[in-house]
């Protein structure tokens, strides 16, 4: 039988104040030619706790102060494994499961091109983000198909959760996200 080689890890993993939701700091090789990482490998994920199975990939691209989110599934909840490949974004994940220790907070993490920063939003949590630069590019994995009659939105500016968006101006949001729900009023897990 031939040994399996020894594997270097590829990802450093950092946990966040929210229960279940994980920061990736992929291994990044760079030289003169530009850079390399494995933005995912099923071992490596598996190794860490994330024993997912994707079924779509999405990629959103939006202008500066644009506001996505925040948004869920209720009857085909989706994790998430979210990056950025151009420009740097706020991301935010809402913690929606009634019975977690971490249930109603929220977590703002700083995502980019340049810090190649993942994050695993595990199912049960409300998703959006803020574009920082002149545009980004944000790419993210989901466990679930997107089933518009499941979907539901949470205000982004939700009195109660108090996310700090680090807005000067008034971002732009669509028609859906400007009449998102209430944190008390969503549905929870």
């Amino acid at each position: 039988m031939k040994a399996t080689p020894a594997r270097t890890p590829s990802l450093a993993v950092g946990r966040t104040k929210l229960s279940g939701v994980l920061r990736l700091e992929p291994r990044v090789f760079t030289d003169d030619r530009g850079f390399f990482f494995e933005s995912y490998n099923e071992t490596t994920m598996a190794e860490v706790g994330i024993a997912a199975h994707f079924v779509q990939d999405n990629h959103s691209s939006s202008l500066k102060n644009v506001i996505r989110g925040l948004h869920y599934q209720i009857e085909h909840p989706q994790a998430k494994l979210v990056r950025v490949v151009s420009g740097e974004i706020l991301d935010v994940a809402v913690d929606l499961r009634r019975s977690s220790p971490t249930f109603g907070q929220s977590l703002v993490e700083h995502l980019s091109a340049e810090n190649k920063k993942m994050l695993w939003i595990p199912v049960g949590f409300a998703h959006g983000f803020r574009v920082l630069s002149e545009s980004a590019d944000v790419l993210y994995k989901a466990t679930d198909f997107y089933d518009p009659a499941s979907e539901r939105t949470i205000a982004w500016n939700d009195v109660d959760l108090g996310i700090d968006w680090r807005t000067t101006s008034s971002p732009i949001v669509s028609a859906k996200d400007a009449s998102g729900i209430s944190f008390k009023e969503a549905p929870k897990f």
